[in-house]
């Protein structure tokens, strides 16, 4: 039973990789402020409806709201139209525009009055990011969360010296990773009930705990065991390998016996779930490597002179599990797109399942933000704990966002 867990809570970690490396933080907030802070204060909007260009009809944009509302922006003559860059403070560098340089799919941010139903509002401004610029940001950021980023499982926190220990995060790797925290390190938080990366919140670095996952990028020290952060994501993510005894798709939910607990747990289903199942040669693979094996049947270990063995990433990258850097551990990310989505109609009852969710609260339940089945080699291998972390670390927190956010598509 303790293999099982150990199995779920490494791969678990690639919740946090997946929320925060392909989603770009938008900045509304601040340019938001920054332009109302150049207005009177009587010129304060009653509203400021944030969202995706749904369609744009004369000069009355659609627009759905991050809130999942649709609001119709009414562009008048005197609406000022600005367009800035995925990851603006303000609008010192914004471009003015028209409005027929706005298009579907583009994020928007409107302000001024709305009407008495709620369902229009008279846009006095409208701050515009251009889709092509938030993929094109998403895809830099996305690589330097790779290059310079390193993710594990926090093992301890030193807050008055501001030092995180991570847990061996790489196949292959004996010493643990230290994450130095400056002043000038952006900390960010996971709320307990989103798997949304705009939704984690600023915070202390004394809110992160042992046991947490967690996710840095900055500059790595040339023997890879420390890194002085520019970044750093946690959150606390709750891990369940089980069976499915039902699934329920008009309430988007379904129960999963936990196979550590012995009790059912239902799991909420949404759009921003990602569903996955392993093809049954890469779980085998992967269950081999936890036995103590190589995926060709040998051994696990080099011959004397042969070299160091080959990483996990590249032999599963060479069954097409896809998605492994050259010389490095694989983009998870890429992984996981090769591999086929299961909806939720398709799970059945028995079918083994491993999930990453959402905390959840008092009053909300657990939220899937990856699931993957096929995975019943996996729960039944029994591996060494220590042997499962070096072989799934390179899984964790090492890819995009798909399974964590749709925040800003």
């Amino acid at each position: 039973m303790r293999s099982r867990r150990t199995a779920l809570a490494l791969t678990s970690s690639v919740a946090l990789g997946l929320a925060c490396l392909g989603f770009v933080p938008l900045g509304w907030v601040a340019s938001a402020q920054a332009q109302e802070s150049q207005q009177p204060a009587s010129a304060s909007p009653t509203a400021k409806p944030v969202g995706t260009v749904k369609a744009i009809s004369g000069n009355i944009i659609t627009l759905t709201t991050d809130a999942a509302s649709t609001v119709n922006i009414l562009i008048e003559d005197s609406t000022r139209l600005l367009r800035i860059a995925p990851g603006t403070k303000d609008l010192k560098d914004a471009t003015p525009i028209q409005l027929q340089d706005v298009q579907v799919g583009d994020r928007l941010l409107a302000r001024g009055k709305a009407a008495d139903d709620g369902k229009s509002v008279e846009a006095s401004s409208v701050i515009l990011m251009k889709e092509s610029d938030v993929t094109a940001k998403q895809e830099h950021d996305r690589e330097d969360w790779q290059k310079r980023g390193v993710g594990g499982l926090v093992s301890k926190v030193d807050v008055g010296n501001g030092i995180i220990t991570l847990s061996a995060p790489v196949v292959g790797d004996t010493k643990p990773v230290t994450i130095h925290i400056s002043k000038k390190t952006m900390i960010r938080r996971y709320s307990p009930d989103s798997v949304k990366f705009d939704d984690a919140k600023p915070g202390p670095l004394d809110q992160i705990n042992a046991g947490d996952q967690l996710r840095a990028r900055g500059l790595r020290s040339s023997d890879g065991t420390e890194l002085a952060a520019d970044e750093v994501v946690s959150g606390t993510f709750r891990n369940i390998a089980g069976l499915v005894t039902s699934t329920d798709a008009g309430n988007n939910t379904m129960t999963v016996m936990d196979l550590a607990t012995k009790k059912p747990v239902i799991v909420m289903i949404t759009a921003d779930s990602q569903l996955r199942k392993l093809p049954p040669t890469v779980a085998q693979r992967i269950a081999l490597r936890l036995r103590g094996g190589s995926p060709d049947g040998t051994a696990g270990t080099s011959a004397p002179g042969a070299g160091p063995p080959a990483r996990a990433g590249q032999t599963m990258s060479s069954g097409n599990a896809g998605g492994s850097r050259s010389g490095g551990p694989p983009d998870f990310q890429q992984m996981l797109k090769r591999m086929p989505a299961v909806p939720l109609a398709d799970l059945q009852k028995g079918d083994a399942v491993m999930i990453v969710t959402t905390q959840g609260t008092a009053d909300t339940q657990p939220t899937a933000i990856t699931l993957l089945s096929g995975v019943e080699p996996i729960l039944s291998a029994s591996p060494d704990s220590n042997r499962a972390a070096m072989l799934l670390s390179p899984w964790n927190l090492g890819g995009g966002a798909d399974a964590a956010a749709g925040a800003t598509q």
